[in-house]
Formats: structure tokens, sequence, C-alpha cells
């Protein structure tokens, strides 16, 4: 079936076009092609190219004009003003104008299957002013807004779609350099350039296709057999290898996420159980070396963690040390806790290959205190199904990150957050990251998430492990590509030799 897929893919490029076509191995398959729905970062993947935000980053993460042209903040911070691009329209020919970006902020703001209420809780409302201009009138000052427009809260549809859910999961039309034309699930995602496109001059590449290779190994084997262009997330133990490869070209860029393991506290039956105690969540925390796990599993790459964001950020708290492994502890822990003979605990998974050789080095390393954890992989959009129906015990996964801190911790650890799968829920901490959110500068804003995380150190709803990093590794015929920390495939100015 791998062989018969790939033909189809390589006649699809025969011929003078071949060289047009862009292939892109992705870690998983895509969850949904909705943007104001997705929970993923391969999504996000695929919306880079075919979805405009908003607002957009630079490679040194600082925000930049996309679809707005520029935005003012009132001084009370209550009122945000966004001026948009003029001449531009949907890829379905729609005019892309205020009615049309109101429209979009209605759906994620009211939408039932909206996964971006809680990142646009600020927003009371918003106006048009005219054609070319709107206004965000919010409850409270809000830090984070700016960079939540950067990414998919930013990403506008043709209003035309906007009112059919399952139409836009089917054929999502956006504001992009590239369209979207057929999705065969866990097989490809087909873009094609689309020629109205504001910007198009800058994608000379006619068509890109995206293929999920959850295996590694086989994601390198077709990079390097000329199956795929660019695969992403390559196993930090082929780094080498592929840096000494004359006819690949290695990139990578230091993340701003996390991996770590969610705890099922309060979420349906499956919540049921010994993790429940934060000493046993304690217990599997000090089990774990993560150290060795650097170096058995990230090759010295993947820098232990605490908590939510990396050094890197401004608000990183250098007070929370990495815990060191303590094995007798941890059965302490245990015992004190009323498990004398250990705990058994489900530790569901994707089912890629480095996650799956993570979580071996974790099981290896909880049994010798006692803890006994079955892995429970599965395909990466159905673990996180199951998640979101409370169907799992604890979680194993990562999270791309955000370039503002409320990105890495309002969606987990709030109450209502969007991948707060495990039900976590602590007034204190949701008033923190509120009052974060408001606060009037960085000084004010570093103590309050200071508490926050150590809060959630304390209570251990997600015990983190360490700081991915983004590694790529390309074919020469590839130019033209810059590594974000955001992690996702820009292809604005790249092209693709013969």
């Amino acid at each position: 079936m791998r062989k018969v897929a790939v033909a189809g893919i390589l006649m699809l490029g025969a011929g003078t076009a071949m060289a047009q076509t862009l292939r892109i191995g992705l870690e998983d398959d895509i969850g949904t092609i909705d943007p104001h729905r997705s929970l993923q970062m391969v999504d996000r993947m695929v919306f880079a190219s075919m979805c405009d935000s908003l607002i957009s980053i630079t490679p040194d993460l600082k925000l930049t004009p996309k679809l707005a042209t520029s935005w003012t903040v009132s001084p009370d911070g209550k009122t945000v003003t966004l001026k948009l691009r003029k001449n531009v329209s949907f890829q379905d020919g729609e005019p892309f104008n205020a009615a049309a970006v109101k429209a979009n902020f209605d759906r994620e703001l009211t939408s039932p299957v909206s996964a971006r209420k809680l990142e646009l809780a600020s927003v009371d409302h918003v106006s048009v002013i005219d054609e070319s201009a709107v206004q965000l009138s919010l409850n409270h000052p809000d830090a984070a807004l700016l960079s939540m427009l950067s990414d998919r809260a930013g990403m506008m549809l043709a209003p035309k779609i906007l009112s059919n859910d399952d139409e836009i999961s089917r054929h999502p039309i956006c504001v992009g350099p590239y369209q979207f034309s057929q999705r065969v699930q866990n097989y490809r995602i087909v873009l094609n350039k689309s020629p109205t496109y504001w910007d198009a001059a800058a994608y000379p590449i006619q068509q890109v296709i995206y293929m999920p290779v959850p295996d590694g190994t086989v994601r390198l084997a077709d990079l390097r057999s000329g199956s795929i262009d660019i695969a992403e997330r390559i196993g930090t133990s082929d780094v080498d290898s592929v840096k000494r490869d004359a006819s690949l070209h290695f990139v990578m860029s230091n993340g701003l996420g996390f991996m770590g393991m969610t705890y099922n506290l309060n979420n349906g039956p499956s919540a049921a159980g010994p993790w429940r105690d934060a000493r046993v969540r304690e217990a599997l925390s000090l089990s774990l070396d993560r150290g060795v796990i650097n170096q058995v599993v990230g090759a010295g790459m993947f820098a232990p963690a605490v908590q939510a964001i990396p050094p890197t950020n401004p608000y990183y708290d250098k007070a929370l040390t990495i815990p060191q492994r303590d094995v007798a502890r941890a059965r302490a822990l245990l015992t004190a806790a009323g498990y004398p003979n250990g705990v058994d605990i489900q530790l569901l998974l994707g089912n890629s290959t480095s996650t799956m050789q993570l979580a071996q080095v974790i099981q290896a390393m909880a049994a010798e205190a006692n803890i006994r954890l079955k892995l429970i992989p599965a395909d990466f959009s159905a673990a996180q199904a199951a998640a979101i129906g409370g169907k799992f015990q604890v979680i194993l996964r990562p999270w791309s990150g955000r370039i503002d801190p409320d990105g890495n911790l309002l969606p987990f650890v709030s109450c209502k957050g969007a991948m707060n799968y495990g039900h976590f829920c602590d007034p204190q901490v949701d008033s923190l990251l509120v009052q974060a959110r408001s606060a009037s500068g960085p000084v004010e804003r570093k103590s309050l998430y200071d508490q926050v995380f150590q809060l959630i150190a304390r209570e251990q709803p997600i015990t983190y492990l360490y700081f991915p990093p983004l590694p790529f590794a390309l074919s020469n015929k590839v130019g033209g590509f810059v590594a974000y920390p955001d992690g996702l495939i820009r292809l604005r100015g790249m092209t693709l030799k013969s």
C-alpha cells in the first residue's frame, strides 16, 4: 500500500511540473482542516500554507503584519483596532473585508465546535468601523491577545461557509497562498497554488502535498529516496547521519513548547485511580531521570523541563529546579498514599517512533519505583479524541508552544482550557492567569506567572519532561527554507529544483 501511495504522488508531479510539487512528510496525521476547531500541531503545518492569520511572526518572534496591516491598543487596554489589508479576496473570490473578520470572530466566540473561545475570552464584541477596519472591544486588557491573532484564532475563513461546520471540515476556504484540493485520511492532503492570492509572486512552488508518516525511520527513508522533500521532526538519533549526508540539509530551531504527561483527574469514569492523589503523581515524576531521557532519547537535545515554558522565554521561573531522580522517595510517597505494593497505570500515547521510544524509557524507569505503566499507543488523532472524551488515565503528549506564556498555560491548566483533558481545576490558578493577561507590564506579569508555576509544580496536573527542539531534514533541492521556533513550515520564498 505504501509503494502504491508513493507512486501515485510521483505521478502527480510527472514531467515539467514535478519540480513544482513540494512533498512534506509529517509526524502525525491531520486532526481537522478547520482552524477554529484545530488542536494539533500538524494541522497548523497545513494552515501555515492555506490560511493567512491577521498577524504573523518573524523568525525572532516579533509580531508582524499579515491580513492586518497595523493595530493599535487604547490607553486603557480595552480596545484593539485592526487596519485590514485592502484588495484581498478569499480563495473562492469573496472579498476579504471587515464584515468577514467580524463574522469569523463571531463564529470563534459562539460556535459550539470552536476551540478558540478561551483564547479570545477577553473579547466582548467586534465592530465594523469601515470596509478595512475592525474594533475589538475587550472585557479587560489582554496582553496575550495579539499573539493569539498570529495563530489559529486569527485565521479567517470565507463567510459563505461559516455557518456549515461540516463543509469547512470537508473543504475550507481561506485567504492563503495555497488552496485546499484533496484530503485522504492517513495518506495525504493536497494544496494547489491560489491564483488570486495577494502575495502570489512570493510563492513559486505550484503544489504542496502533506503526507503523514508516523514512523521516523520510514519518514527519513522516504526523504532519501526522493519520495518526500522535507521531513519534519526527524528522530534525534538520526541527526548525525542527516548532517553527514551530502544530499540532505539539516535545520533545527529551539522550540517554544514542552513534552509532558497529563493526568485524568476529573474527566469521566477513567479518572478514578491512584494518580488522583498528588503524592502518586509526584512519585512518578521522581521515578524519572530527565537527564537520562535527554541523553538516551534526545541525544542531548532534550533540555529537561519542570514548567511549561523554556529558559529562553523571559517569563521562565528560575526558582524552579529540575527534580533529581529519587526512587526511594517515590516508593515512600506511594506507601504514604496507601499503595505499598505500587500502582498500575495506563499511559496513552501517539504511535510515532520517537514518542514510543520515550514511553518505553519512562516505563522502565517507573517500574523501579513500583509504578507499572501499561503503554496504550494510538494514532495521534485517535489518542487526542480519547483524551477529549476522558477515555484515558495518563496521556503522554507534546505541545508545540506559543510566543506568549499564556498560550502554554491557559489551554492546559485553566478550568475550561480546550486542552485541559484531565479537567484539572484550581480557582486560584484561573484567577492568576486572568490577572496575568490584564497586567500592566512584564514585571507584574512575571510575578503572576511565577505563582502559577509554583502552584502547578505542587499540584502537578502535568508532569513536564523536556523542551523538544524542532529538527528538520530537507532535500538539497529545497531552497529558501527558514526555521521558525513555532515549528511551522512557511513556504514564502521557498523554491524546489528539478
